[in-house]
């Protein structure tokens, strides 16, 4: 029975807390939020803790802490509490209990002494005879008996679901119907033999006591889902449960080699756009498009746009590739979507320590602020507004040999002499003033423009490229400007 026409829309975020948080995690996040807002639903937000070996504190701060950067709230759960609490399941050991012990009486599971060297050896057996290798119910139907003799031999039993012999068949929200033959899902296990209840229990057990309506997760889940209907359909016997949840794949997100995005890889982290100061509505925007699409043609939106639009019958069940270069270029989009003073506030943890490479008191606001909207057409990402901006604060610019060479060719002394003298004459109040200057002293030695500024603004920038020279030359000012000109002029004819 799937969730009822109609139904308030609840659905769950429920991450274990191991590691950093990683995009594709962001991503499920990120489409149950966005189908619970467009829903006028409720987000629950779960922490599966039962694994005490991975789980830890850290990496539970961290998953809080990294939602509330992107701004994917929740209407239940930590911190915020709810009618279903408590949210993490290592605090609800005593409801999982309870449950199992239900579905034992109830003659949906039963209890299972086969040893791991049992277990292999069957599995061995039955790949050799070119059949099924998942378990093969051989402590389904234990006499009293059997079951004290495995006992008095010491061993200990976990407790397996008791899967129903017919095919399951459901309608996924993404992929459609689909059915699952009972040799392709064979009884698995709910309960460890130190009593420990396993995620196949836990998590169905919590969606169903916390109401959920929609299960969106990813496609790697998928083989599980017959599991979970056919658990659903006992705890609703049991009156554990009021209905079936609607189930909802999302695609796999790709990396290089178009294997499936794992935490190894390098640009999986989430901490690693943070730290390199992608806006979080860009990396949203961009994350948003690893599976669904806003338009045909456009690719950039605000996230109040996208939950206006968003259902979960719009997100294609192909994989999606993972482009760094698409994820920049979406966040720069954003970044010039900003109010001039906004993003002048969003770059403030990169102009200090320890970003910055200029003492702090070396800070000019006012030069900060004049520069600021030129920068702002000229970042990708919130970091690189470091080295762009730096040739203001430093007592002398970088020192990038590169650039040197690739500018100060044969001849860049004269033209930086000249360039000196018609700056030294101009009028500082414009930039187009500082421009004709320097057109005049590339004029004089028989070069365009941009030849002529590419000695000018290694001299007093450090680097071959970099904000709008003349306006960068302006909020500098004149004094230091030439000062720059004669310690590379120095430098030159040393």
């Amino acid at each position: 029975m799937a969730s009822a026409p109609g139904s308030p829309v609840r659905v769950r975020f429920c991450p274990s807390p191991t590691g950093n948080p990683h995009v594709g995690l962001v991503r499920t996040a990120l489409f149950n939020w966005a189908f619970a807002r467009h829903n006028q639903g409720t987000m629950v937000f779960r922490i599966e803790d039962t694994d005490a070996a991975r789980d830890s504190e850290e990496s539970y701060n961290q998953l809080l802490d990294s939602l509330r950067w992107l701004g994917l709230d929740w209407d239940e759960g930590p911190e915020v509490g709810g009618p279903h609490a408590p949210y993490r399941q290592s605090q609800r050991m005593d409801i999982y209990k309870d449950v199992a012990e239900k579905l034992l009486a109830g003659g949906y599971a039963y209890h299972c002494y086969c040893t791991t060297e049992e277990l292999d050896e069957r599995r061995d057996a039955a790949r050799a005879a070119g059949k099924p290798s998942g378990y093969d119910g051989h402590c389904r139907e234990l006499s009293a008996e059997q079951k004290a003799a495995y006992e008095a031999e010491g061993r200990t039993a976990i407790v397996r679901f008791r899967m129903p012999d017919e095919p399951i068949t459901f309608t996924d929200l993404v992929r459609g119907e689909l059915t699952f033959t009972p040799d392709n899902v064979p009884d698995y296990g709910i309960v460890r033999a130190n009593g420990a209840p396993l995620y196949t229990l836990v998590n169905p057990v919590d969606d169903a006591l916390m109401a959920i309506t929609h299960v969106l997760r990813g496609e790697d889940l998928l083989s599980s889902t017959p599991r979970q209907i056919a658990l659903y359909k006992a705890l609703i016997e049991l009156g554990v449960a009021k209905e079936t949840p609607a189930f909802g794949h999302l695609p796999y997100v790709m990396g290089e080699g178009n294997k499936k995005l794992s935490k190894r890889d390098p640009q999986a982290s989430l901490n690693i756009y943070r730290e390199r100061g992608f806006l979080p509505e860009g990396l949203l925007n961009y994350l948003s498009l690893l599976g669904w699409s806003f338009s045909a043609d456009q690719d950039v939106f605000s996230i109040s746009d996208m939950v206006a639009k968003f259902d979960v019958a719009d997100v294609n069940a192909n994989p999606a590739r993972f482009d760094l270069k698409k994820a920049e270029s979406i966040n720069a989009d954003h970044i010039r979507l900003l109010d001039v003073k906004a993003f002048t506030a969003a770059c403030e943890p990169w102009l200090t320590a320890p970003h910055a490479n200029w003492a702090p008191e070396d800070f000019d606001r006012a030069a900060w602020e004049a520069i600021a909207p030129y920068a702002q057409t000229r970042v990708t990402v919130l970091s690189d507004i470091t080295a762009n901006v730096d040739f203001l604060f430093l007592k002398e610019p970088v020192e990038d040999e590169a650039s040197w060479a690739k500018a100060m060719k044969e001849g860049s002394d004269g033209l930086l002499r000249t360039a000196r003298e018609k700056l030294e004459a101009a009028d500082w109040s414009s930039p187009e003033s500082l421009k004709e200057a320097v057109l005049a002293a590339g004029e004089a030695h028989g070069l365009k423009l941009g030849k002529a500024q590419a000695p000018v603004r290694v001299a007093v920038t450090g680097r071959t490229v970099g904000l709008p020279l003349f306006e960068s030359l302006e909020i500098l000012g004149k004094e230091k400007t030439l000062a720059r000109i004669d310690a590379a002029l120095a430098k030159l004819t040393a």
